[in-house]
């Protein structure tokens, strides 16, 4: 019994042995949590804080914050906390108490920019409890997202200048370009304030042209909310072959009173109504829907800094009556942005060039240039959208070059002769929404200096012809009478 009753105290005492040792060494091993708080996207010039939370029950040794740069394989340090070298930290606890303490280290980033989109990293070191010469290490990682709002936004019309075609319906596109977005903002297009349903498409040219015109034909004439009489009327003339014209003089069919319809009212000439508006730009020859179809198309570039470029493209056929004066507006979306960016264009006809003539009074010789310098009447500004192409020609006539006609805002004569007094210039501004023009007459006046310096040579050709001849006969008579 007493050999059972020792043996018995030898296991308790090495079970309570085993006991303390394994809480010695757990009391020496500790343990350290780090976590970083998570961060929404932020906007390129808002000061960020980075939080690194870390849980700990040993002494604080050092924390290190990262930057991590070129995809991970490069690490730039841009804050350090020594505990050796801070008194608040300096103090040594006693191993055999074990505490469990919260710290947490801030990183304060002002006026964040692109460049410091990416991911950083938080780097905390302890003390080993069984040893000082030792430090366990923990880390943890954030990515920190920055916003870049668009800078600008723009809208241009694609292929201009162009032509206007009055026998054909032509396709039109809308270029919305916007630029310096991070990430790619949302692209959408208005008309009149209402935003267009759209057809995606990747070749929007393409799905328009394969559309047609077939179904566009077949449908009702455009009755638009700016069409007048003068347009309903010229466009249903255009629709209905068998229609008479409208005639443009008082001049009546010739009509003859026969006796025997005397006693009888005949039929009452029809009078023709003309308009008291006289529209100046051309009309097209063809009608289309009311309700185009809207194609919709959009790439991304991306730059080096990590922002986007996004072009938005809206293409449809275009119906000069029914798209004149009206209102187009690109409006972008951006997480950045408290309330949406636009860009607006209102889709016009030129009105007819306004032209002025330098020098003023134009004399023989002299280089005139007649030059665009805005229009007539115009709308906001007196602006034409989209661009209009200008177009120079000669009435009755070829340039003073040669050619037939010339394009751009500006004609220049070099050196115009007597001959192109009195003589007419046609300026055609067009552009696909219609075709206008304006004239200017050309009055050359003489120049005394050319006349002058042309009578002083034909009289001394004159004098040569005249006095050559009889002054060498009297120098030979003179000569013969000495000798």
């Amino acid at each position: 019994m007493a050999y059972f009753s020792s043996a018995s105290k030898m296991n308790l005492l090495v079970t309570l042995s085993l006991l303390l040792c394994s809480t010695l060494m757990d009391s020496v091993k500790g343990y350290l949590t780090v976590t970083i708080e998570p961060l929404p996207p932020v906007v390129m010039g808002d000061t960020v804080t980075l939080k690194c939370n870390f849980r700990t029950d040993g002494n604080l040794r050092e924390i290190v914050w990262f930057r991590v740069t070129e995809g991970g394989s490069s690490k730039q340090k841009i804050f350090t906390y020594d505990a050796m070298y801070n008194t608040n930290f300096s103090h040594m606890e006693d191993f055999r108490r074990r505490e469990d303490l919260v710290y947490q280290s801030t990183v304060r980033l002002p006026e964040v920019q692109m460049e410091d989109n990416g991911p950083y990293e938080c780097h905390v070191g302890i003390y080993d409890r069984a040893s000082r010469d030792k430090v366990v290490l923990a880390s943890g990682s954030i990515t920190l997202a920055v916003m870049s709002p668009p800078k600008s936004i723009s809208v241009i019309a694609a292929d201009q200048p162009a032509r206007f075609n009055r026998y054909e319906a032509q396709n039109f596109t809308l270029m919305c370009i916007v630029t310096g977005g991070k990430p790619a903002p949302v692209v959408y297009f208005k008309r009149d304030g209402e935003l267009i349903e759209v057809v995606p498409s990747d070749k929007p040219h393409e799905a328009a042209e394969s559309r047609g015109l077939f179904s566009a034909r077949e449908s009702r004439p455009l009755i638009s909310r700016d069409l007048d009489d003068t347009k309903l009327q010229k466009s249903l003339s255009l629709l209905e072959p068998d229609v008479e014209p409208v005639r443009l003089d008082n001049v009546r069919p010739h009509q003859s009173n026969t006796p025997g319809a005397l006693g009888q009212e005949g039929p009452q000439p029809t009078t023709e109504i003309i308009p008291e508006t006289v529209v100046s730009r051309e009309f097209p020859r063809w009608v289309l829907s009311s309700s185009p179809l809207y194609y919709f198309n959009h790439t991304q570039t991306e730059f080096s800094d990590g922002t986007m470029e996004v072009q938005a493209m809206l293409t449809w056929h275009l119906n000069p009556q029914l798209d004149n004066d009206a209102l187009f507006s690109c409006e972008v979306k951006h997480p950045a942005l408290s309330m949406p960016m636009q860009a607006e264009v209102t889709l016009s006809a030129p009105k007819g060039p306004k032209l002025s003539m330098t020098p003023s009074r134009a004399k023989v010789g002299d280089t005139v240039r007649i030059a665009v310098e805005g229009f007539q009447v115009g709308t906001k500004g007196n602006e034409v959208f989209p661009e209009p192409l200008f177009t120079w020609t000669r009435v009755g006539g070829l340039l003073l070059d040669g050619s037939a006609e010339r394009e751009g805002k500006v004609l220049v004569l070099e050196r115009v002769p007597a001959e192109l007094n009195g003589s007419m210039y046609r300026c055609t501004a067009e552009n696909p929404l219609g075709s206008t023009n304006t004239h200017t007459r050309l009055i050359v006046f003489e120049n005394p200096r050319i006349k002058k310096e042309s009578l002083q040579f034909n009289v001394a050709d004159s004098g040569e012809e005249l006095f050559g001849p009889t002054f060498m006969m009297l120098l030979l008579s003179v000569t013969l009478e000495f000798t």
